[in-house]
Protein backbone atom coordinates (compact mmCIF):
# COMPACT_ATOMS: atom_id res chain seq x y z
CA UNK A 1 0.00 0.00 0.00
CA UNK A 2 1.39 3.66 -0.92
CA UNK A 3 1.99 5.66 2.19
CA UNK A 4 1.66 9.40 1.94
CA UNK A 5 2.39 11.97 4.90
CA UNK A 6 1.13 15.36 4.97
CA UNK A 7 2.00 18.42 6.65
CA UNK A 8 -0.66 21.08 7.13
CA UNK A 9 -2.81 18.36 7.05
CA UNK A 10 -5.91 19.72 9.36
CA UNK A 11 -6.38 22.61 6.91
CA UNK A 12 -9.37 22.58 4.46
CA UNK A 13 -7.12 21.50 1.67
CA UNK A 14 -5.58 18.81 4.03
CA UNK A 15 -8.75 17.37 5.46
CA UNK A 16 -10.21 16.79 2.05
CA UNK A 17 -7.00 15.46 0.36
CA UNK A 18 -6.82 13.03 3.29
CA UNK A 19 -10.34 11.75 2.74
CA UNK A 20 -10.29 11.41 -0.80
CA UNK A 21 -6.69 9.49 -0.97
CA UNK A 22 -7.96 7.32 2.21
CA UNK A 23 -11.17 6.26 -0.70
CA UNK A 24 -8.79 5.35 -3.34
CA UNK A 25 -7.09 3.25 -0.64
CA UNK A 26 -3.75 4.86 0.23
CA UNK A 27 -2.34 5.20 3.76
CA UNK A 28 -2.26 8.22 4.95
CA UNK A 29 -0.71 9.77 8.22
CA UNK A 30 -0.53 13.48 8.95
CA UNK A 31 1.68 15.89 10.55
CA UNK A 32 0.62 17.88 13.13
CA UNK A 33 1.57 20.21 16.60
CA UNK A 34 -1.50 18.55 18.13
CA UNK A 35 -2.16 14.54 17.04
CA UNK A 36 -5.45 12.97 18.56
CA UNK A 37 -5.89 10.30 15.79
CA UNK A 38 -4.21 6.84 15.22
CA UNK A 39 -2.75 8.40 11.96
CA UNK A 40 -1.52 11.76 12.95
CA UNK A 41 2.03 12.12 14.13
CA UNK A 42 3.82 14.75 16.17
CA UNK A 43 6.20 17.68 14.66
CA UNK A 44 7.57 20.74 16.06
CA UNK A 45 9.42 23.03 13.82
CA UNK A 46 10.87 25.35 16.54
CA UNK A 47 12.49 22.05 18.23
CA UNK A 48 13.34 20.75 14.64
CA UNK A 49 11.33 17.53 15.61
CA UNK A 50 8.90 15.24 13.40
CA UNK A 51 8.21 11.75 15.46
CA UNK A 52 9.83 9.08 13.19
CA UNK A 53 7.17 6.64 12.84
CA UNK A 54 5.46 9.11 10.35
CA UNK A 55 8.69 8.10 8.01
CA UNK A 56 8.47 4.70 8.29
CA UNK A 57 8.13 3.11 4.88
CA UNK A 58 6.76 6.02 3.56
CA UNK A 59 6.15 6.47 -0.68
CA UNK A 60 5.15 10.35 -1.33
CA UNK A 61 5.05 13.63 0.95
CA UNK A 62 2.36 16.33 0.38
CA UNK A 63 3.68 19.69 1.80
CA UNK A 64 0.69 22.37 2.51
CA UNK A 65 2.54 23.47 5.84
CA UNK A 66 2.61 27.19 6.03
CA UNK A 67 1.13 30.17 8.50
CA UNK A 68 -1.56 31.58 6.80
CA UNK A 69 -1.25 34.85 4.59
CA UNK A 70 -3.99 36.37 5.34
CA UNK A 71 -4.80 35.70 9.02
CA UNK A 72 -3.03 38.63 10.62
CA UNK A 73 -1.45 42.22 10.05
CA UNK A 74 1.72 41.80 8.42
CA UNK A 75 4.22 43.53 11.09
CA UNK A 76 7.84 42.43 10.60
CA UNK A 77 7.53 40.03 12.81
CA UNK A 78 4.65 38.27 10.89
CA UNK A 79 6.26 38.69 7.39
CA UNK A 80 9.21 36.40 9.26
CA UNK A 81 6.62 33.80 10.60
CA UNK A 82 5.30 33.85 6.91
CA UNK A 83 8.54 32.68 5.86
CA UNK A 84 9.55 31.01 8.13
CA UNK A 85 6.82 28.58 8.49
CA UNK A 86 6.92 27.51 5.09
CA UNK A 87 11.14 27.24 4.56
CA UNK A 88 11.77 25.94 7.70
CA UNK A 89 9.21 23.16 7.56
CA UNK A 90 10.29 22.07 4.01
CA UNK A 91 14.16 22.20 5.75
CA UNK A 92 13.12 20.17 8.38
CA UNK A 93 11.15 17.58 6.44
CA UNK A 94 14.18 17.03 4.36
CA UNK A 95 16.83 16.79 7.06
CA UNK A 96 14.77 13.82 8.33
CA UNK A 97 14.75 12.18 4.75
CA UNK A 98 18.23 12.80 4.02
CA UNK A 99 18.81 11.37 8.02
CA UNK A 100 17.08 8.40 7.36
CA UNK A 101 18.25 8.04 3.67
CA UNK A 102 14.39 7.53 2.74
CA UNK A 103 13.74 6.78 -1.06
CA UNK A 104 10.81 9.03 -1.25
CA UNK A 105 8.90 8.53 -4.66
CA UNK A 106 7.92 12.30 -4.47
CA UNK A 107 7.44 15.55 -2.98
CA UNK A 108 4.75 17.95 -3.54
CA UNK A 109 4.49 21.07 -2.50
CA UNK A 110 1.82 23.80 -2.58
CA UNK A 111 3.34 27.50 -3.68
CA UNK A 112 0.72 30.60 -4.29
CA UNK A 113 0.25 32.81 -7.38
CA UNK A 114 1.46 35.40 -4.62
CA UNK A 115 4.85 34.02 -6.25
CA UNK A 116 4.05 36.54 -9.64
CA UNK A 117 3.36 39.81 -6.67
CA UNK A 118 0.41 41.82 -6.07
CA UNK A 119 0.34 43.50 -9.06
CA UNK A 120 -2.80 44.29 -11.59
CA UNK A 121 -1.81 44.06 -15.07
CA UNK A 122 -2.52 43.25 -18.44
CA UNK A 123 -0.08 40.28 -17.89
CA UNK A 124 -1.49 37.01 -17.97
CA UNK A 125 1.95 35.01 -15.54
CA UNK A 126 3.22 31.77 -16.93
CA UNK A 127 5.16 29.46 -14.61
CA UNK A 128 8.60 30.82 -16.43
CA UNK A 129 7.98 34.57 -15.19
CA UNK A 130 9.94 35.82 -12.39
CA UNK A 131 9.24 36.26 -9.29
CA UNK A 132 7.90 39.49 -8.23
CA UNK A 133 10.25 41.76 -6.23
CA UNK A 134 7.65 42.30 -3.18
CA UNK A 135 6.64 40.75 -0.36
CA UNK A 136 4.46 38.11 -1.34
CA UNK A 137 7.10 37.09 -4.41
CA UNK A 138 9.78 36.81 -1.96
CA UNK A 139 7.72 34.65 0.09
CA UNK A 140 7.15 32.01 -2.77
CA UNK A 141 10.48 32.88 -3.88
CA UNK A 142 11.95 31.36 -1.15
CA UNK A 143 9.48 28.90 -0.18
CA UNK A 144 9.98 27.33 -3.66
CA UNK A 145 13.45 27.35 -3.47
CA UNK A 146 14.09 25.35 -0.23
CA UNK A 147 11.36 22.33 -2.04
CA UNK A 148 13.66 22.62 -5.13
CA UNK A 149 16.37 21.57 -2.62
CA UNK A 150 14.92 17.97 -2.88
CA UNK A 151 15.79 17.50 -6.39
CA UNK A 152 19.69 17.63 -5.20
CA UNK A 153 19.19 13.90 -3.09
CA UNK A 154 16.97 12.79 -6.33
CA UNK A 155 13.61 13.10 -5.39
CA UNK A 156 11.13 14.16 -7.82
CA UNK A 157 9.53 17.29 -7.09
CA UNK A 158 6.56 19.04 -7.81
CA UNK A 159 5.65 22.64 -6.68
CA UNK A 160 1.81 23.67 -7.94
CA UNK A 161 1.21 27.56 -7.13
CA UNK A 162 -2.43 27.73 -5.82
CA UNK A 163 -5.08 30.49 -6.88
CA UNK A 164 -7.62 31.64 -4.30
CA UNK A 165 -9.01 28.38 -3.05
CA UNK A 166 -13.05 28.58 -3.00
CA UNK A 167 -14.53 26.31 -0.31
CA UNK A 168 -17.99 25.51 1.22
CA UNK A 169 -16.87 26.07 4.28
CA UNK A 170 -14.44 29.05 5.46
CA UNK A 171 -11.49 30.31 3.66
CA UNK A 172 -11.53 33.16 0.89
CA UNK A 173 -14.98 32.77 -0.03
CA UNK A 174 -16.93 32.88 3.22
CA UNK A 175 -15.67 36.62 3.62
CA UNK A 176 -16.71 37.29 0.56
CA UNK A 177 -20.34 36.46 1.70
CA UNK A 178 -21.33 40.00 3.19
CA UNK A 179 -25.01 41.43 4.07
CA UNK A 180 -24.29 43.56 1.05
CA UNK A 181 -21.89 42.53 -1.38
CA UNK A 182 -19.36 44.87 -3.32
CA UNK A 183 -16.55 44.98 -5.41
CA UNK A 184 -12.84 45.82 -3.60
CA UNK A 185 -11.06 48.73 -4.43
CA UNK A 186 -11.60 49.38 -8.55
CA UNK A 187 -13.27 45.93 -8.94
CA UNK A 188 -10.91 45.92 -12.09
CA UNK A 189 -8.27 43.37 -10.46
CA UNK A 190 -8.55 39.82 -11.34
CA UNK A 191 -9.56 37.07 -8.79
CA UNK A 192 -7.33 33.88 -9.90
CA UNK A 193 -9.01 31.46 -8.49
CA UNK A 194 -10.06 27.55 -8.22
CA UNK A 195 -12.25 25.29 -6.57
CA UNK A 196 -11.13 23.33 -3.53
CA UNK A 197 -11.99 19.75 -5.52
CA UNK A 198 -9.54 20.76 -8.10
CA UNK A 199 -6.95 21.34 -5.81
CA UNK A 200 -7.06 18.38 -3.93
CA UNK A 201 -8.00 16.36 -7.37
CA UNK A 202 -4.75 18.15 -8.60
CA UNK A 203 -2.46 16.95 -6.17
CA UNK A 204 -3.68 13.30 -6.56
CA UNK A 205 -3.12 13.59 -10.28
CA UNK A 206 0.51 15.08 -9.44
CA UNK A 207 1.52 11.74 -7.91
CA UNK A 208 -0.16 9.04 -9.75
CA UNK A 209 1.01 10.71 -13.08
CA UNK A 210 4.49 11.19 -11.94
CA UNK A 211 4.05 14.94 -12.76
CA UNK A 212 7.73 16.93 -11.53
CA UNK A 213 8.29 20.50 -12.46
CA UNK A 214 5.91 23.78 -11.35
CA UNK A 215 2.64 24.33 -12.22
CA UNK A 216 0.43 26.87 -11.68
CA UNK A 217 -3.43 25.66 -9.92
CA UNK A 218 -5.91 28.19 -11.25
CA UNK A 219 -9.17 27.57 -13.30
CA UNK A 220 -8.66 28.20 -16.77
CA UNK A 221 -11.66 31.38 -16.48
CA UNK A 222 -10.44 34.25 -14.36
CA UNK A 223 -12.85 36.90 -12.86
CA UNK A 224 -12.50 40.39 -11.84
CA UNK A 225 -13.41 41.40 -8.58
CA UNK A 226 -16.44 43.29 -9.42
CA UNK A 227 -17.66 40.03 -11.96
CA UNK A 228 -17.07 37.59 -8.98
CA UNK A 229 -19.02 39.97 -6.39
CA UNK A 230 -21.80 40.09 -8.66
CA UNK A 231 -21.79 36.45 -9.55
CA UNK A 232 -21.75 35.67 -5.58
CA UNK A 233 -24.72 38.30 -5.04
CA UNK A 234 -26.93 36.42 -7.29
CA UNK A 235 -26.08 33.05 -6.46
CA UNK A 236 -26.24 34.09 -2.73
CA UNK A 237 -29.62 36.46 -3.26
CA UNK A 238 -27.96 39.30 -1.42
CA UNK A 239 -27.99 42.84 -2.46
CA UNK A 240 -25.18 44.00 -4.97
CA UNK A 241 -23.83 47.59 -4.56
CA UNK A 242 -21.16 48.14 -7.34
CA UNK A 243 -19.42 51.12 -5.89
CA UNK A 244 -16.12 49.37 -5.30
CA UNK A 245 -15.06 49.36 -1.20
CA UNK A 246 -11.98 52.22 -0.83
CA UNK A 247 -8.86 51.41 -1.15
CA UNK A 248 -7.69 53.51 1.97
CA UNK A 249 -10.53 52.14 4.40
CA UNK A 250 -8.63 48.19 3.64
CA UNK A 251 -5.24 49.81 3.66
CA UNK A 252 -6.20 51.72 7.01
CA UNK A 253 -7.93 48.29 8.21
CA UNK A 254 -5.55 46.10 7.17
CA UNK A 255 -2.12 47.44 6.27
CA UNK A 256 -0.12 46.62 4.02
CA UNK A 257 -1.93 43.25 3.42
CA UNK A 258 -4.86 44.90 1.87
CA UNK A 259 -2.63 44.69 -1.64
CA UNK A 260 -3.84 40.80 -1.56
CA UNK A 261 -7.13 42.39 -2.20
CA UNK A 262 -6.58 45.24 -4.40
CA UNK A 263 -4.34 43.83 -6.83
CA UNK A 264 -4.64 40.99 -8.62
CA UNK A 265 -3.44 39.22 -12.60
CA UNK A 266 -4.72 36.64 -14.52
CA UNK A 267 -2.86 33.32 -14.35
CA UNK A 268 -2.32 30.50 -16.96
CA UNK A 269 -3.29 27.22 -16.84
CA UNK A 270 -2.29 26.10 -19.82
CA UNK A 271 0.59 23.99 -18.75
CA UNK A 272 -1.01 21.84 -16.47
CA UNK A 273 -4.00 21.16 -18.91
CA UNK A 274 -1.22 20.35 -21.28
CA UNK A 275 0.44 17.70 -18.74
CA UNK A 276 -3.31 15.67 -18.87
CA UNK A 277 -5.00 17.27 -15.96
CA UNK A 278 -8.76 17.93 -16.59
CA UNK A 279 -10.38 20.59 -14.44
CA UNK A 280 -13.76 19.55 -13.23
CA UNK A 281 -14.67 23.56 -12.42
CA UNK A 282 -13.93 25.48 -15.69
CA UNK A 283 -16.84 28.14 -14.73
CA UNK A 284 -17.08 30.22 -11.75
CA UNK A 285 -21.22 30.30 -11.98
CA UNK A 286 -21.40 26.48 -12.10
CA UNK A 287 -18.72 25.98 -9.31
CA UNK A 288 -20.73 28.54 -7.19
CA UNK A 289 -23.57 25.94 -7.43
CA UNK A 290 -21.86 23.71 -5.19
CA UNK A 291 -20.05 26.03 -3.13
CA UNK A 292 -22.96 28.98 -1.66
Amino acid sequence: MTTILITGGTGLVGQLLESKLSQKNYKVRILTRTPKRKNEFSWDISKKYIDEKALENLDFVIHLAGAGIADKRWSPKRKQEIIESRTTSTNLVQSYIKKHKIPLRGFISASAIGYYGAVTSETIFEETDKAADDFLGKVCQLWEKSVLEFNKIEIPTTILRLGIVLSKKGGALEKMKTPIVSPIATGKQFIPWIHIEDVVDLFIYSLENNITGIYNAVAPETQTSFSFSKLIAKKTKRPFLPIGVPTFILKLALGELSIILTTGSRVSSKKITKAGFKFTHTKLKESLDSLV
